[in-house]
C-alpha cells in the first residue's frame, strides 16, 4: 500500500477538479501500478501557476497535532507555517516554529469562532498559502471559510478515530475542501471522500 502521506503530498497540490468516486491509489498498487512515491511539492504545478511555496497547518492540539507532525513529508520541503491552540504539547513540539496561537475552546463556542474567524482573515491575508492543511479540528472551520474566500487550496485529513464517519468538525469543512481524506473504508461512503489508508 503506498505512503498517505505521500499522497496526500500530491493531491494538496494538483487542480482543484474534484476526485473521481472510488478512485483508489491502494486498489491500484495491489494491482502492481500506479503507486505514488515520495514527492518534492515544488516540484508539482497547481493549476497551472507554478509549485506552492507556502502551506498553512492548521491543528488543534493533542491527537490532531500528532497526525499532523506524522504527515511531515507531505510539508516539510515547504515554507509553512502553524495554527494551533496554546498548550503543552503545542508550546513544545512545536518550538522553534512559526505559530499563530488561536482563541480556545473551539468546540461550540460562537464567541471563539468569530474571533478565530478574524484571525483567519488575518492571517491568511498576511502569510498568503497555496495550500491550507488541516487534521481537525474545529479551528479548521473558520480558516478553511476564509480560505475559500481566498482562493486557498484546501485539503482536510480527518481523523484516524474517526471509523464509521467524520466527526462533526469533517462534516462542516467537507464541502469546502478541495480534497477530503478519511484514513479508514468504512469513512469513505461520501461521494468526495478519499481513503487511502492510515496515515499514522
Amino acid at each position: 500500500m503506498p505512503d498517505g502521506a505521500d499522497y496526500i503530498a500530491a493531491m494538496a497540490v494538483t487542480s482543484d477538479a474534484p476526485i473521481a468516486p472510488g478512485e483508489r491509489w491502494a486498489t491500484d498498487a495491489a494491482a502492481g501500478a500506479g503507486a505514488p512515491h515520495a514527492l518534492d511539492l515544488r516540484e508539482v504545478s497547481v493549476d497551472g501557476n507554478g509549485a506552492p511555496e507556502r502551506i498553512l497547518l492548521v491543528a488543534s492540539p493533542g491527537g490532531h497535532l500528532m497526525q499532523m507532525l506524522a504527515l511531515r513529508p507531505a510539508w516539510e520541503d515547504l515554507e509553512h507555517r502553524w495554527v494551533t491552540l496554546a498548550a503543552a504539547d503545542s508550546k513544545f513540539l512545536l518550538d522553534p516554529a512559526d505559530v499563530d496561537f488561536a482563541h480556545g475552546p473551539t468546540p461550540r463556542n460562537i464567541p471563539n469562532f468569530f474571533r478565530n474567524l478574524r484571525l483567519a482573515w488575518t492571517t491568511v491575508r498576511r502569510y498568503k498559502p497555496d495550500v491550507i492543511l488541516s487534521t481537525g479540528a474545529g479551528l479548521a472551520v473558520p480558516f478553511f471559510v476564509i480560505g475559500r474566500l481566498c482562493g486557498v487550496r484546501l485539503v482536510y485529513v480527518e481523523s484516524f478515530t474517526r471509523v464509521n464517519r467524520p466527526a462533526l468538525t469533517g462534516r462542516m469543512v467537507y464541502p469546502l475542501a478541495h480534497v477530503f481524506f478519511v484514513q479508514w473504508p468504512t469513512s469513505s461512503r461520501r461521494k468526495r471522500a478519499v481513503y487511502v489508508g492510515s496515515v499514522v
